[in-house]
């Protein structure tokens, strides 16, 4: 998958309506985007907080799998396809983002109570309200703190009135995230091969 195809993707079928929400999936990408900016997110999640959703596109089941009883599993279905493209500081919110709403069901008083009636829904599909040793655990995880943030944004992104930039002003947080992680890759690879370069020129000398 590539940028352009997820761009296809979001502008073709993210006019569907979400759910029990007043806003399409393209609209709730958009706004939880526009949250992560506000809040000074770099540009690794505010693609993040673009594409977390974006497994619920990635299936043909109707309207929201919530209200058939089902568990459509999307934090983990698009992971896949944007691996290629992306670091961990992007897949791993994504990842984590429905675990983050157990976690906050059992450490914030009230957050429970302050849950839509599909992200309630989904809750007890998903596993429930954590206990307090998993959510220690989630805790300890790297990006866990990304992940509690791409939940609020989450939650909020649900504005039927609220206005963003378009989908094209975000794009370019996804190009610049692709592009981090390419350079970082392109520099782990060429490091890697400089230690064994030497170590191969050291053995060498030495025999």
């Amino acid at each position: 998958m590539t940028i352009p195809d997820i761009v296809k993707i979001l502008e073709s079928k993210g006019h569907a309506q979400y759910d029990g929400e007043p806003v399409t999936q393209l609209q709730h990408a958009l706004q939880s985007a526009h949250l992560a900016e506000q809040q000074g997110a770099d540009s690794a999640l505010i693609s993040a907080a673009l594409l977390h959703d974006l497994g619920h596109l990635l299936h043909d089941m109707r309207g929201s799998p919530t209200t058939e009883g089902v568990d459509d599993l999307h934090q983990y279905l698009c992971i896949p396809f944007l691996r290629p493209l992306f670091s961990e500081a992007t897949l791993a919110p994504i990842r984590m983002h429905v675990d983050a709403k157990r976690y906050l069901c059992r450490k914030e008083k009230g957050y429970l109570e302050s849950l839509s009636a599909d992200s309630a829904r989904s809750l007890q599909l998903q596993g429930g309200v954590f206990t307090e040793e998993q959510a220690n655990a989630f805790a300890a995880q790297p990006f866990a703190l990304d992940a509690v943030e791409l939940r609020r944004w989450d939650d909020l992104a649900k504005d039927g009135d609220g206005v963003t930039p378009d989908l094209a002003h975000f794009t370019r947080h996804m190009e610049k995230a692709a592009l981090m992680h390419q350079l970082h890759r392109a520099e782990t690879t060429a490091t890697t091969a400089t230690t064994a370069t030497t170590a191969t020129t050291a053995t060498t000398a030495t025999e």
